[in-house]
């Protein structure tokens, strides 16, 4: 498993690739894409292409929305990407927010738990065996493909008893915006819980932060606030927050925080910053560089590079 990868941030499914195709050339060992990873568009088409024009870099979902696609799609979606790039694809999966999967999708957002428990189900059982026979509170599936796959399935997780079904029945936890103590103190306890009941090893946390390179800590800050949005605005995310000792979160982003989340600095110290994260017991790092709209392009460049740095160090 790669230790050290990018979360691309692209204008389309065209940026996408080329923003895949020059981390590999800067030597990072994995990249990433959230559903908005690719401008809008699919990035899993994106990563279609991005596939058959590098040779090396692991390519991951984090996340792929579960509500608006069906278990048995987003595996055949996987098998595809599998047969193009064997053992270069990682498929994360997860319920997303309750605000966009009513409002955009109308469903009820209501047991998201139930609902990521069941794509897990599913997924990993017709991936790994090849069949399924499956029929849950949220999701059904009957089905078989051609042969089993070894695409490691992933979830995102947020707060203890998300990560902790991770452990029972994921390959790897995705985290987003949690800060390090909470993901050592509760995280990670979490997920080992998860596995120990499940009597398995306990899977990868992968921990997905934001990055700049940047020495100017006021103007990373001041960059942060204007991109990350306002997480604490929503019920799970303040709730992590408050738990992870940010009572304030209501009133925004304060400095403790973002120093907190954001590793920033020069490429030296944001490797470094990098590195420590996985001496905390991190499995995986995935860094989301904060995009200045002034300096895009260098913005991007300068994150790879303290990426690809954290990995020779």
């Amino acid at each position: 498993m790669a230790r050290f990868g990018v979360s691309i941030q692209a204008r389309d499914a065209a940026d996408a690739v080329a923003q895949i195709r020059q981390a590999e050339s800067s030597g990072v060992e994995a990249a990433w894409s959230t559903i908005g990873g690719a401008g809008g568009d699919d990035p899993l088409i994106a990563f279609a292409g991005a596939l058959t024009q590098t040779s090396r870099i692991l390519l991951g979902s984090a996340i792929i929305q579960t509500w608006p696609r069906h278990p048995i799609v987003i595996a055949q979606q996987a098998l595809g990407l599998e047969a193009l790039a064997p053992g270069r694809f990682r498929l994360g999966v997860g319920p997303a927010h309750i605000g966009n999967m009513e409002r955009a999708y109308g469903y009820d957002f209501s047991a998201p738990l139930t609902n990521l428990r069941e794509y897990l189900t599913v997924l990993t059982t017709l991936l790994h065996t090849g069949e399924v026979e499956f029929e849950g509170k949220q999701v059904t599936a009957r089905t078989r493909i051609r042969q089993a796959v070894d695409v490691p399935v992933m979830a995102s997780a947020l707060r203890p008893k998300s990560f902790e079904l991770c452990g029972e029945l994921a390959d790897g936890a995705i985290s987003w915006m949690c800060p390090r103590p909470y993901l050592v103190e509760q995280a990670l306890p979490a997920l080992q819980r998860g596995a120990e009941r499940a009597g398995r090893p306990v899977p990868p946390l992968i921990a997905h932060v934001p990055i700049s390179v940047l020495s100017d800590r006021a103007a990373v800050r001041e960059l942060a606030r204007s991109t990350l949005g306002n997480y604490g605005r929503t019920p799970f995310y303040r709730a992590m927050f408050e738990q992870a000792g940010y009572a304030d979160i209501a009133d925004g982003y304060s400095d403790a925080l973002l120093d907190d989340l954001v590793i920033s600095g020069t490429e030296q110290e944001v490797a470094a910053g990098l590195r420590s994260l996985q001496a905390a017991g991190m499995a995986e790092v995935l860094a989301a560089p904060i995009i200045d709209p002034d300096d895009r392009d260098g913005s991007i460049a300068r994150a790879f590079g303290a990426v690809a740095l954290a990995a020779r160090g």
